[in-house]
């Protein structure tokens, strides 16, 4: 509960403080400032030192996983303001509405890490989804942002009347909106036709909502439109997000199928990979195949829903990790160069050294390279399907597929280093330099001890 207080309330001062406050460095001084208040409430509550007392009525129910799931996506947050925060000032003059819309995410993240009803699952969704509308349509000069915008806010809302309409079956088949209560009504009985009905349609908003194939085709055009700043923001902790809560839906429910759910899930992960990671290769827009990359990590992180073991837990949460800090760095990197193409990277390691380095290291993180954060998140997943048993199949289909994306991760990092050019670049800071160092340590560090994050779960 100390995270849904603390975002709500840090999201209305950071609107008043547009208008106490002219100076945006002093905005976003609030910010992460308020991120860090965040972070140390939600401590509070995971380690049961101190939780504000609110009555929920079952609504919510707070438990250790999602807890520690919080404190991933906050601190992922911080790391991303800490990099990119200078950047939002250039996209627009609203810079602590930004920064408020940002905190509301934050809200609905924490209602879906949390939810123990269907009505709170709708309202997470929807409380974090809205500003994102809001967000991609905000560099108003641009018309690919206002176009990203609009495509978003309309498949966003058509994907919303499915969600709820699955819920309506749900609750004409049980009765009841608690989770607990949906799963105690089916025990000893036959799902009913309203309720494979309500759960499907539920499957398919949240896919749409994590961007899975088939139901992908916004997510390329609302990346790449959306202004680079905020995209980083959409595809790391929004999509993580997402995840949870679809892993938070299915784990109880996901018998109501029967042996149809394997099928299911099995047709949409190697579409996910196949569209994800096919388009990629023929993409000639870095950011358009970060995108199309993004839609192949959905592939693997829906191997958590196959497993449904505590083994994809760690998955799940190792992913969260080492997808957030490689795609939060590799943004960063991407705003400061003018030219988003494949040429506009020739040349980046003679000019700009430490930008390629750190960007090779985010890179290949997402291949899932050893040595760095993405191998193991990929290995776990895979772990996890080998010990649910009898899919071997699918952990082989996900090893070829991963190879596919090696490919054009290293088409980015063949322009830096093979490659002559002069790419133009923005000003580097010290301070944007150390903290991408930083962020690519951390990669690094998560890569070589995985145990670092579990532990820290566990203990």
């Amino acid at each position: 509960m100390n995270a849904i207080i603390v975002s709500a309330i840090m999201g209305v001062v950071m609107m008043f403080g547009g208008i106490l406050f002219q100076n945006k460095s002093t905005l976003r001084l609030l910010s992460i400032a308020g991120l860090l208040i965040l972070i140390a409430a939600n401590l509070l509550q995971t380690y049961g030192i101190y939780t504000v007392s609110v009555d929920v009525k079952g609504l919510l129910s707070f438990e250790r996983f999602g807890l520690f799931f919080n404190t991933i996506c906050f601190v992922a947050t911080l790391l991303y303001m800490l990099l990119s925060a200078k950047d939002m000032d250039e996209v627009g003059s609203y810079t602590a509405e930004y920064h408020a819309l940002i905190f509301f995410v934050l809200t609905g993240i924490s209602i879906l890490t949390s939810f123990n009803s269907l009505l709170m699952l709708f309202l997470g969704v929807e409380i974090m989804t809205i500003p994102l509308f809001i967000l991609t349509g905000a560099d108003k000069r641009n018309l690919k942002s206002n176009e990203a915008a609009l495509k978003y806010f309309l498949m966003g809302s058509f994907s919303t009347g499915i969600l709820l309409m699955g819920i309506a079956l749900v609750y004409g088949a049980n009765g009841n909106f608690n989770l607990v209560a949906i799963r105690a009504s089916f025990l000893g009985g036959k799902a009913s036709f309203l309720e494979i009905g309500g759960m499907l349609l539920i499957f398919v908003a949240m896919a749409f909502k994590v961007s899975a194939a088939p139901f992908h085709f916004w997510t390329p055009d609302v990346y790449d439109g959306a202004p680079s700043v905020f995209t980083a923001f959409m595809a790391t902790v929004v999509k993580a997000a997402g995840f949870f809560a679809f892993l938070r839906i299915f784990l109880e429910r996901a018998d109501v199928f029967g042996p149809t759910w394997k099928i299911i899930l099995a047709i949409v992960i190697i579409a996910t990979l196949l569209v994800g990671n096919i388009t990629a290769v023929f993409q000639q827009s870095v950011k358009r195949m970060l995108a199309y990359s993004s839609i192949a990590q959905a592939g693997f992180m829906l191997f958590a829903l196959w497993s449904m073991n505590d083994m994809a837990k760690e998955g799940l949460i190792l992913y969260a990790v080492a997808y957030s800090l490689a795609t939060v760095g590799i943004f960063a990197v991407l705003i400061k160069v003018k030219d988003y193409t494949f040429d506009g990277f020739n040349g980046l390691a003679k000019t700009e050294p430490m930008l390629a380095l750190a960007a090779t290291v985010f890179l290949l993180s997402l291949a899932g390279i050893p040595l760095t954060a993405g191998f193991f998140a990929k290995y776990f997943m895979l772990a996890s399907v080998v010990k649910a048993g009898g899919a071997v199949w699918l952990v082989v289909v996900a090893v070829l597929f991963a190879a596919v994306s090696v490919y054009y991760y290293f088409r980015v990092i063949q322009s830096m280093y093979f490659k002559d050019g002069q790419p133009e670049t923005a000003e580097l800071t010290p301070g944007f330099r150390f903290m991408l160092g930083l962020v690519a340590a951390l990669v690094i560090l998560v890569g070589v001890a995985p145990s670092a994050v579990l532990g820290w779960f566990y203990f």
